[in-house]
């Protein structure tokens, strides 16, 4: 729903990943980075990331459709920051506007 928002009718993000940039400051996250890569270490890894995080790819004006994040707050390999930090954004950046509900 983040990179064409007009294709859909509500999106789930369900204890999701969603700062790709910061996930290996995390909980368990740092070993990840032989998935993902580690935007700290490499410009074109930093680059990378930086296309596909969510929570870095907001956009302002643009309609979302209705959000429903969820998190777990005893998950010790997704830290709950991730989905408050991508719905903060969301209703950050398009809430007063936004004519769906953007909601965790």
């Amino acid at each position: 729903a983040n990179q064409a928002p007009e294709l859909f009718g509500c999106a789930v993000a369900a204890v999701g990943v969603l700062d790709m940039l910061r996930f290996h400051k995390f909980t368990i996250g740092y070993a990840w980075c032989s998935d993902y890569g580690n935007a700290d270490k490499d410009k074109d890894e930093f680059e990378a990331l930086r296309a596909i995080s969510p929570c870095h790819n907001v956009q302002e004006g643009v309609q979302y459709p209705a959000v429903l994040v969820t998190t777990a707050d005893h998950d010790d390999r997704v830290s709950p920051l991730h989905s408050y930090k991508f719905i903060s954004a969301l209703q950050d950046k398009a809430g007063k506007d936004n004519k769906q509900p953007l909601l965790i």
